[in-house]
């Protein structure tokens, strides 16, 4: 028997929505307050109304499947018009909140996180802090921060909610040949970015010079993009005219970067839960 779409649980829909932005079941698990077995056994029983495998399980995590790919654009969909129909009945918020944003986030994320947020919570005076991460624990602790999106390795702060590839990216013309020393394209701050790649190359024994500081990440890309340098960025920050180089390229695997977000204790719960939503609902 054919599953009916309306009979489709839409807790189940989110589950798998989330395990596909995550590639791993404990981080899923993490960010949906739940156990692994518990959406384990979700995820079996959406394979089992649908009767299709929407993920194969690999050593590096949760893969969609083709079928789990037809359905991720709808499953998308579904969740956010049940976010939207849940807006129209809640009581309209107002006040102040304070968020950190890293700038190494997609332009297209950021810019429709906040956009959700205003469109839907036009009472809110939102002040928003774009800039290296590096800062926001202190700052949100300190009280400067209400909530904020913090990205690092395994030690992130807060709750992580998703994990991003970090990749070696080059011009399109830009130099990758193995028999040459990497003209480094790197972030003058204090970041685990700025350590990332010259780390990396040390490590393999692989000659570099740094031909391009900047403070600024949208700068950073401007190099790697007119091909005066190599560097290194999450994987979704990759733009028409940069190209990814691999082991092939004679660069080394990098370490992933994990995404997570972090409230300041005592703040405004009903603000941070639902400036929270906005930026997760981002990633949709």
């Amino acid at each position: 028997m054919k599953t009916n779409a309306m009979d489709l649980n839409s807790d189940l829909l989110r589950t798998f929505v989330t395990i596909a932005q995550c590639g791993n079941l404990t981080e899923a698990a993490a960010r949906l307050h739940r156990t692994q077995s518990a959406i384990s056994v979700q995820l079996r029983k959406l394979e089992t109304d649908l009767n299709a495998r929407l993920f194969d399980r690999t050593p590096k995590g949760m893969t969609l499947t083709s079928s789990g790919e037809k359905l991720l654009p709808t499953a998308k969909t579904v969740i956010a018009e049940l976010g939207r129909a849940r807006s129209l009945f809640a009581e309209p918020l107002a006040g102040h909140i304070r968020v950190g944003i890293p700038d190494d986030f997609e332009d297209t994320i950021l810019e429709r996180a906040l956009a959700e947020f205003s469109d839907r919570h036009k009472g809110v005076h939102v002040l928003a802090n774009s800039g290296c991460t590096s800062g926001f624990p202190a700052a949100v602790n300190q009280g400067q921060l209400d909530i904020a999106v913090c990205s690092g390795p395994e030690n992130a702060a807060g709750d992580v909610f998703m994990t991003e590839a970090s990749v070696w990216a080059a011009g399109q013309s830009g130099p990758s040949t193995l028999d040459t020393s990497v003209p480094l394209a790197i972030l003058d701050r204090n970041c685990w970015w700025r350590d990332l790649p010259i780390n990396a190359l040390e490590k393999c024994n692989r000659s570099y010079f740094v031909a391009f500081k900047s403070s600024s990440f949208s700068s950073l890309k401007s190099a790697i993009r007119a091909g005066f340098a190599i560097g290194v960025l999450p994987e979704s920050c990759l733009e028409n005219g940069m190209r990814q180089l691999t082991t092939r390229d004679g660069f080394p695997a990098l370490p992933a970067s994990k995404r997570s977000i972090l409230i300041r204790q005592g703040a405004p719960k009903d603000l941070t839960d639902a400036m929270a939503r906005a930026l997760l609902n981002a990633r949709l």
